[in-house]
């Protein structure tokens, strides 16, 4: 197997490591750094459980090699906050109940987070249209529609 250094930083936490040159992103993350809040839901890239955020984008884990990660900023479901400290998109959710299970939220709290940088989404049309890609088994999306409407509507 072909063998490929990397340099990334992964929670604000520099790492070099020789790695497969075929190692996905979400593999790396989930077996090698053991941040398991990046989930596999589907291994087809539809769901969404798996997104994180590279230099501020986000992006499905499943579909991107590590290699092609080299020299990135990522952020995983553990950088967003501390059980002490949430994020305020954390703070959203929990306050308007916006998960059951917890599976799709890592993607779908990283997803609100992108759809915040667009100013002209406000309607929960515009949100559920947005959050196409991410797919949650357990609600109806409602109170996660309110939960980022919530978000949205604090000063952030």
């Amino acid at each position: 197997m072909n063998k490929i250094k990397i340099d990334v930083k992964v929670n604000s936490i520099d790492i070099s490591k020789e790695v497969d040159a075929n190692t996905l992103l979400v593999d790396f993350l989930r077996y090698d750094l053991k941040l398991t809040g990046t989930h596999v839901g589907c291994d087809t890239s539809q769901c969404g459980s798996c997104i994180v955020m590279i230099n501020n984008k986000c992006i499905k884990s499943c579909s991107i090699l590590l290699a092609q990660c080299n020299n990135s900023i990522i952020t995983t479901v553990e950088g967003l906050g501390k059980e002490d400290k949430l994020h305020k998109i954390q703070e959203s959710f929990k306050e308007n109940h916006g998960l059951q299970c917890g599976f799709c939220t890592p993607g779908i709290l990283f997803s609100a987070l992108e759809l915040a940088k667009d100013k002209d989404i406000k309607s929960d049309h515009q949100i559920r249209d947005f959050l196409d890609g991410n797919l949650c088994r357990c609600t109806g999306y409602h109170n996660i529609v309110k939960s980022i409407k919530n978000y949205l509507n604090k000063d952030n």
